[in-house]
Protein backbone atom coordinates (compact mmCIF):
# COMPACT_ATOMS: atom_id res chain seq x y z
CA UNK A 1 0.00 0.00 0.00
CA UNK A 2 1.50 3.16 -1.33
CA UNK A 3 0.67 6.11 1.03
CA UNK A 4 2.15 9.30 -0.36
CA UNK A 5 -0.13 11.43 -1.91
CA UNK A 6 0.71 12.11 -5.76
CA UNK A 7 -1.09 15.28 -5.26
CA UNK A 8 0.97 17.16 -2.64
CA UNK A 9 4.47 15.32 -2.05
CA UNK A 10 3.10 15.07 1.52
CA UNK A 11 2.83 11.68 3.37
CA UNK A 12 -0.74 10.45 3.11
CA UNK A 13 -0.82 9.72 6.65
CA UNK A 14 -4.15 7.91 7.15
CA UNK A 15 -3.27 4.53 6.27
CA UNK A 16 -0.51 4.41 8.80
CA UNK A 17 -2.47 5.42 11.46
CA UNK A 18 -5.29 3.35 10.49
CA UNK A 19 -2.86 -0.36 10.71
CA UNK A 20 -1.47 0.87 13.91
CA UNK A 21 -4.65 1.92 15.22
CA UNK A 22 -6.00 -1.60 14.30
CA UNK A 23 -3.20 -3.24 15.99
CA UNK A 24 -3.47 -1.77 18.98
CA UNK A 25 -6.60 -2.80 19.30
CA UNK A 26 -5.83 -6.57 18.53
CA UNK A 27 -8.06 -6.07 15.54
CA UNK A 28 -5.32 -6.29 13.00
CA UNK A 29 -1.98 -7.50 12.10
CA UNK A 30 1.30 -6.01 12.89
CA UNK A 31 2.49 -3.52 11.03
CA UNK A 32 5.92 -2.94 9.75
CA UNK A 33 6.67 0.43 7.28
CA UNK A 34 9.71 0.67 4.38
CA UNK A 35 10.04 2.65 1.94
CA UNK A 36 9.86 1.30 -1.80
CA UNK A 37 12.38 1.91 -4.60
CA UNK A 38 9.83 4.88 -6.13
CA UNK A 39 10.69 6.45 -2.46
CA UNK A 40 7.40 5.96 -1.51
CA UNK A 41 6.01 4.75 2.41
CA UNK A 42 5.06 1.36 2.12
CA UNK A 43 2.34 0.12 4.95
CA UNK A 44 2.56 -3.65 5.23
CA UNK A 45 1.69 -6.32 7.90
CA UNK A 46 3.95 -9.05 9.36
CA UNK A 47 3.17 -11.85 10.85
CA UNK A 48 4.82 -12.08 14.50
CA UNK A 49 4.86 -16.09 15.41
CA UNK A 50 4.29 -16.53 19.09
CA UNK A 51 3.31 -13.12 20.01
CA UNK A 52 -0.12 -12.26 19.38
CA UNK A 53 -0.33 -8.94 20.60
CA UNK A 54 2.25 -7.36 18.52
CA UNK A 55 1.55 -3.86 16.87
CA UNK A 56 4.49 -3.06 14.90
CA UNK A 57 7.68 -4.22 13.42
CA UNK A 58 10.70 -2.01 13.51
CA UNK A 59 14.14 -2.31 11.82
CA UNK A 60 16.92 -1.40 13.48
CA UNK A 61 19.03 1.53 11.75
CA UNK A 62 21.77 -1.01 10.90
CA UNK A 63 24.42 1.52 11.75
CA UNK A 64 26.40 -0.71 12.66
CA UNK A 65 25.64 -4.26 11.01
CA UNK A 66 22.56 -6.04 9.60
CA UNK A 67 19.48 -4.37 10.49
CA UNK A 68 17.04 -6.34 13.27
CA UNK A 69 13.23 -6.64 13.32
CA UNK A 70 12.20 -5.81 16.55
CA UNK A 71 8.42 -6.61 17.48
CA UNK A 72 7.02 -4.18 19.73
CA UNK A 73 3.78 -5.13 21.29
CA UNK A 74 0.59 -3.15 22.98
CA UNK A 75 2.34 -3.27 26.49
CA UNK A 76 5.62 -1.77 25.47
CA UNK A 77 4.16 0.91 23.27
CA UNK A 78 1.19 1.96 26.09
CA UNK A 79 3.46 2.05 28.64
CA UNK A 80 6.13 3.99 26.88
CA UNK A 81 3.29 6.45 25.44
CA UNK A 82 2.32 6.72 29.28
CA UNK A 83 5.60 7.29 30.72
CA UNK A 84 5.91 10.38 28.01
CA UNK A 85 3.00 11.88 28.86
CA UNK A 86 4.01 11.54 32.20
CA UNK A 87 7.23 13.03 31.72
CA UNK A 88 5.74 15.64 29.85
CA UNK A 89 3.22 16.87 31.93
CA UNK A 90 0.43 16.11 29.20
CA UNK A 91 -0.55 14.77 26.04
CA UNK A 92 -0.53 17.35 22.80
CA UNK A 93 -0.37 17.36 19.29
CA UNK A 94 2.79 16.05 17.82
CA UNK A 95 4.84 17.07 14.24
CA UNK A 96 6.07 14.25 12.66
CA UNK A 97 9.68 15.17 10.98
CA UNK A 98 11.59 12.00 11.13
CA UNK A 99 11.38 8.77 9.21
CA UNK A 100 7.99 7.24 9.96
CA UNK A 101 9.29 3.78 9.32
CA UNK A 102 11.53 3.62 11.99
CA UNK A 103 10.71 4.08 15.84
CA UNK A 104 10.96 7.36 17.04
CA UNK A 105 8.75 8.20 13.50
CA UNK A 106 5.79 5.39 14.81
CA UNK A 107 6.07 6.78 18.74
CA UNK A 108 5.05 9.93 17.05
CA UNK A 109 1.68 8.31 15.40
CA UNK A 110 1.23 6.02 18.08
CA UNK A 111 1.88 8.90 21.09
CA UNK A 112 -0.87 10.47 18.93
CA UNK A 113 -3.54 7.31 18.63
CA UNK A 114 -3.36 6.89 22.51
CA UNK A 115 -3.87 10.74 23.41
CA UNK A 116 -6.73 11.00 20.61
CA UNK A 117 -4.81 13.85 18.96
CA UNK A 118 -4.33 14.94 15.10
CA UNK A 119 -0.32 14.50 14.14
CA UNK A 120 0.61 16.64 11.51
CA UNK A 121 3.24 15.48 8.64
CA UNK A 122 6.09 17.23 7.98
CA UNK A 123 6.41 17.60 3.46
CA UNK A 124 9.71 15.53 3.51
CA UNK A 125 9.66 15.50 -0.35
CA UNK A 126 12.74 17.91 -0.59
CA UNK A 127 14.81 16.72 2.73
CA UNK A 128 14.79 18.13 5.71
CA UNK A 129 14.87 22.10 5.84
CA UNK A 130 13.82 24.42 7.95
CA UNK A 131 10.86 26.15 5.64
CA UNK A 132 9.43 22.99 5.21
CA UNK A 133 9.71 22.37 9.24
CA UNK A 134 8.52 26.26 10.11
CA UNK A 135 5.43 25.40 7.78
CA UNK A 136 4.94 22.42 9.07
CA UNK A 137 4.59 23.54 12.41
CA UNK A 138 2.45 26.64 11.50
CA UNK A 139 -0.02 24.39 10.42
CA UNK A 140 -0.48 22.94 14.98
CA UNK A 141 -3.36 24.01 16.16
CA UNK A 142 -3.46 22.65 19.73
CA UNK A 143 -1.79 24.73 22.80
CA UNK A 144 0.49 21.93 23.94
CA UNK A 145 2.71 21.23 21.35
CA UNK A 146 5.59 18.50 20.70
CA UNK A 147 7.69 16.60 17.93
CA UNK A 148 11.36 14.80 18.06
CA UNK A 149 14.22 15.33 16.05
CA UNK A 150 17.76 14.29 15.51
CA UNK A 151 20.64 16.83 16.87
CA UNK A 152 21.32 17.12 13.13
CA UNK A 153 18.29 19.21 12.12
CA UNK A 154 18.13 21.05 15.67
CA UNK A 155 21.27 22.39 14.52
CA UNK A 156 19.89 23.32 10.73
CA UNK A 157 16.85 24.76 12.43
CA UNK A 158 19.07 26.96 14.97
CA UNK A 159 21.01 28.00 12.57
CA UNK A 160 18.36 29.49 10.15
CA UNK A 161 18.17 33.01 9.97
CA UNK A 162 14.97 33.45 9.97
CA UNK A 163 12.98 35.00 12.86
CA UNK A 164 9.82 32.70 12.34
CA UNK A 165 12.18 29.44 12.69
CA UNK A 166 12.52 30.19 16.14
CA UNK A 167 9.56 31.00 17.03
CA UNK A 168 7.81 28.49 15.81
CA UNK A 169 10.82 25.92 17.95
CA UNK A 170 9.76 28.46 21.20
CA UNK A 171 5.69 27.46 20.79
CA UNK A 172 6.57 23.36 21.28
CA UNK A 173 6.06 22.14 24.86
CA UNK A 174 9.00 20.42 24.87
CA UNK A 175 11.30 19.20 21.64
CA UNK A 176 12.82 15.78 22.12
CA UNK A 177 16.17 15.18 21.13
CA UNK A 178 17.49 11.69 20.54
CA UNK A 179 18.96 9.42 17.78
CA UNK A 180 22.89 10.35 18.32
CA UNK A 181 24.51 12.32 21.11
CA UNK A 182 24.05 16.38 21.69
CA UNK A 183 26.97 18.31 21.48
CA UNK A 184 27.06 20.11 24.97
CA UNK A 185 26.99 23.65 22.70
CA UNK A 186 23.90 22.73 20.81
CA UNK A 187 22.05 21.72 23.77
CA UNK A 188 23.41 25.25 25.37
CA UNK A 189 22.51 27.21 22.19
CA UNK A 190 18.88 25.63 22.18
CA UNK A 191 18.24 26.59 26.30
CA UNK A 192 20.02 30.04 25.23
CA UNK A 193 17.56 30.62 22.53
CA UNK A 194 14.25 30.10 24.55
CA UNK A 195 13.86 26.15 23.14
CA UNK A 196 12.52 23.65 25.02
CA UNK A 197 14.82 20.28 24.61
CA UNK A 198 14.72 16.88 26.38
CA UNK A 199 17.75 14.63 25.31
CA UNK A 200 16.22 11.42 25.21
CA UNK A 201 17.96 7.90 25.37
CA UNK A 202 16.76 4.10 24.06
CA UNK A 203 16.39 2.31 20.96
CA UNK A 204 14.15 0.34 19.13
CA UNK A 205 14.36 -2.59 21.78
CA UNK A 206 13.00 -0.03 24.17
CA UNK A 207 9.86 0.97 22.54
CA UNK A 208 12.10 4.27 21.72
CA UNK A 209 13.63 6.96 23.65
CA UNK A 210 13.34 5.73 27.78
CA UNK A 211 15.62 7.57 29.05
CA UNK A 212 15.13 11.64 29.38
CA UNK A 213 17.66 14.01 30.23
CA UNK A 214 19.60 11.15 31.62
CA UNK A 215 16.52 9.79 34.24
CA UNK A 216 14.92 6.71 33.77
CA UNK A 217 10.92 7.41 32.95
CA UNK A 218 7.98 6.04 35.04
CA UNK A 219 8.72 2.16 34.93
CA UNK A 220 12.09 1.53 33.62
CA UNK A 221 14.59 0.76 35.11
CA UNK A 222 18.26 1.45 34.54
CA UNK A 223 21.16 -0.06 36.21
CA UNK A 224 25.38 -0.60 35.06
CA UNK A 225 26.63 -3.84 34.40
CA UNK A 226 30.14 -5.03 35.96
CA UNK A 227 31.29 -4.94 32.12
CA UNK A 228 30.50 -1.22 32.39
CA UNK A 229 27.18 -1.60 29.70
CA UNK A 230 23.93 -0.28 30.35
CA UNK A 231 20.90 -2.48 30.83
CA UNK A 232 17.31 -1.16 30.36
CA UNK A 233 14.21 -2.63 32.01
CA UNK A 234 10.46 -2.25 32.73
CA UNK A 235 7.20 -2.60 30.25
CA UNK A 236 8.46 -0.86 27.53
CA UNK A 237 11.07 -3.65 26.55
CA UNK A 238 10.20 -4.88 23.00
CA UNK A 239 8.90 -8.83 22.40
CA UNK A 240 12.30 -9.52 20.69
CA UNK A 241 14.03 -9.91 17.60
CA UNK A 242 11.69 -11.21 14.70
CA UNK A 243 14.03 -13.02 12.26
CA UNK A 244 17.62 -13.30 15.26
CA UNK A 245 16.46 -15.72 17.91
CA UNK A 246 18.53 -14.39 21.34
CA UNK A 247 19.39 -17.51 23.48
CA UNK A 248 22.69 -17.16 22.36
CA UNK A 249 24.15 -13.30 23.36
CA UNK A 250 20.84 -12.72 25.69
CA UNK A 251 20.03 -9.58 24.55
CA UNK A 252 16.81 -9.58 26.12
CA UNK A 253 16.70 -11.13 29.32
CA UNK A 254 13.98 -11.86 32.75
CA UNK A 255 15.26 -11.44 36.08
CA UNK A 256 13.39 -11.26 38.94
CA UNK A 257 10.07 -10.65 36.82
CA UNK A 258 11.22 -7.88 35.22
CA UNK A 259 12.38 -7.79 31.47
CA UNK A 260 15.67 -6.41 30.64
CA UNK A 261 17.76 -5.36 27.30
CA UNK A 262 20.99 -5.06 27.37
CA UNK A 263 22.66 -2.48 25.75
CA UNK A 264 26.01 -1.99 23.59
CA UNK A 265 26.84 1.37 25.36
CA UNK A 266 28.56 2.16 28.26
CA UNK A 267 27.77 4.48 31.14
CA UNK A 268 27.61 5.38 34.10
CA UNK A 269 25.36 6.55 36.89
CA UNK A 270 25.65 8.94 39.54
CA UNK A 271 24.46 9.20 43.08
CA UNK A 272 21.56 11.08 41.83
CA UNK A 273 20.07 8.12 39.79
CA UNK A 274 20.99 10.12 36.32
CA UNK A 275 22.72 8.05 33.74
CA UNK A 276 25.31 9.53 31.49
CA UNK A 277 26.58 7.00 28.26
CA UNK A 278 29.29 7.25 27.90
CA UNK A 279 30.12 5.64 24.22
CA UNK A 280 29.37 2.66 22.74
CA UNK A 281 31.19 -0.56 24.05
CA UNK A 282 32.96 -1.21 20.65
CA UNK A 283 34.37 2.10 20.47
CA UNK A 284 37.69 1.10 22.38
CA UNK A 285 40.52 1.22 19.80
CA UNK A 286 43.31 -0.75 20.67
CA UNK A 287 46.16 0.40 19.19
CA UNK A 288 50.01 0.07 19.41
CA UNK A 289 48.94 -2.22 22.76
CA UNK A 290 47.11 0.97 24.33
CA UNK A 291 43.43 1.37 24.45
CA UNK A 292 41.99 4.41 23.33
CA UNK A 293 38.44 5.69 23.45
CA UNK A 294 36.89 6.50 20.64
CA UNK A 295 34.28 8.77 22.11
CA UNK A 296 36.31 10.71 23.94
CA UNK A 297 38.60 11.24 20.44
CA UNK A 298 35.33 12.56 19.10
CA UNK A 299 34.60 14.98 21.61
CA UNK A 300 38.07 16.49 22.32
CA UNK A 301 37.65 17.05 17.87
CA UNK A 302 34.36 18.96 18.45
CA UNK A 303 35.90 21.20 20.78
CA UNK A 304 37.39 22.99 17.89
CA UNK A 305 35.45 25.82 16.64
CA UNK A 306 37.07 24.68 13.29
CA UNK A 307 34.88 21.33 13.49
CA UNK A 308 31.55 20.93 12.84
CA UNK A 309 31.20 16.96 14.01
CA UNK A 310 33.56 14.00 13.83
CA UNK A 311 33.36 10.33 13.42
CA UNK A 312 35.90 8.22 15.23
CA UNK A 313 36.83 4.64 14.84
CA UNK A 314 39.50 2.08 14.12
CA UNK A 315 41.17 0.95 11.18
CA UNK A 316 43.21 -1.94 10.11
CA UNK A 317 46.81 -1.19 10.27
CA UNK A 318 49.52 -3.57 9.83
CA UNK A 319 52.26 -0.84 12.02
CA UNK A 320 49.69 -0.59 15.12
CA UNK A 321 46.95 -3.42 14.86
CA UNK A 322 44.21 -0.42 14.52
CA UNK A 323 44.64 3.29 13.83
CA UNK A 324 42.77 5.86 15.03
CA UNK A 325 41.57 7.66 12.37
CA UNK A 326 38.71 10.44 12.23
CA UNK A 327 36.04 11.44 9.64
CA UNK A 328 35.40 15.40 10.40
CA UNK A 329 33.09 17.73 9.21
CA UNK A 330 34.45 21.34 9.11
CA UNK A 331 32.54 24.19 10.33
CA UNK A 332 31.35 26.11 6.38
CA UNK A 333 33.94 29.25 7.23
CA UNK A 334 37.16 26.65 8.15
CA UNK A 335 37.55 25.17 4.98
CA UNK A 336 40.46 26.34 2.48
CA UNK A 337 41.95 25.44 0.19
CA UNK A 338 45.15 25.32 0.90
CA UNK A 339 44.74 22.11 3.69
CA UNK A 340 46.05 24.83 6.37
CA UNK A 341 43.21 24.38 8.38
CA UNK A 342 43.83 20.59 8.88
CA UNK A 343 47.27 21.11 9.09
CA UNK A 344 46.83 23.28 12.15
CA UNK A 345 43.89 21.15 13.61
CA UNK A 346 46.58 17.92 13.39
CA UNK A 347 48.71 20.19 15.18
CA UNK A 348 46.32 20.47 17.80
CA UNK A 349 45.18 17.10 18.20
CA UNK A 350 48.89 15.85 18.46
CA UNK A 351 49.25 18.36 21.47
CA UNK A 352 45.94 17.42 23.33
CA UNK A 353 45.85 13.89 22.93
CA UNK A 354 48.87 12.40 22.28
CA UNK A 355 49.31 8.90 20.76
CA UNK A 356 45.42 8.59 20.57
CA UNK A 357 45.19 12.02 18.17
CA UNK A 358 44.18 10.75 14.42
CA UNK A 359 46.61 9.13 12.06
CA UNK A 360 44.15 9.05 9.40
CA UNK A 361 41.48 12.22 8.94
CA UNK A 362 39.18 12.33 5.90
CA UNK A 363 37.48 15.98 5.85
CA UNK A 364 33.96 16.63 4.75
CA UNK A 365 31.05 19.03 4.11
CA UNK A 366 29.16 17.05 6.59
CA UNK A 367 29.20 13.46 8.17
CA UNK A 368 27.64 10.49 6.39
CA UNK A 369 24.45 10.16 7.35
CA UNK A 370 21.40 7.30 7.57
CA UNK A 371 18.04 8.03 6.97
CA UNK A 372 17.30 8.34 10.69
CA UNK A 373 19.87 11.01 11.32
CA UNK A 374 22.09 8.99 13.00
CA UNK A 375 25.80 8.58 11.26
CA UNK A 376 26.08 5.89 9.11
CA UNK A 377 29.54 3.92 10.52
CA UNK A 378 29.70 1.40 8.62
CA UNK A 379 30.01 3.58 5.36
CA UNK A 380 32.35 6.52 7.34
CA UNK A 381 34.39 3.50 8.86
CA UNK A 382 34.96 1.94 5.00
CA UNK A 383 35.82 5.27 3.83
CA UNK A 384 38.28 5.61 6.62
CA UNK A 385 39.69 1.89 6.59
CA UNK A 386 40.49 2.59 2.22
CA UNK A 387 41.98 5.86 2.99
CA UNK A 388 44.51 4.41 5.52
CA UNK A 389 45.58 1.46 3.61
CA UNK A 390 46.03 3.63 0.59
CA UNK A 391 48.63 5.69 2.35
Amino acid sequence: MNSTSPHTGHLNIEPVLKALAAALHGEGPAVELSVGPDGALVVGHTETPGCDDAVAVVRTSGSTGVPKATVLTVESLAASSMATALALKGEGQWLLALPVQYVAGIQVLVRSLFAGTRPWVMDMSGGFTPEAFTAAALELTDRIRYTSLVPTQLQRLLDDPSPETLAVLRRFNAILLGGAPTPPALLEAARDAGVRVVTTYGSAETSGGCVYDGYPLEGVSVRVAGDGRIHLGGDTIAAGYLDAPDEENGTFFEEDGVRWYRTSDLGSIDDDGRLTVLGRADDVIITGGMKVSAAEVQETLEKHDAVAAAFVAGVPSAEWGQAVAAYVALAPDAATADGSTVAALRGDWHRDLGFAAPKTVLTAAALKMLPNGKPDRMAMTAELSALHQGK
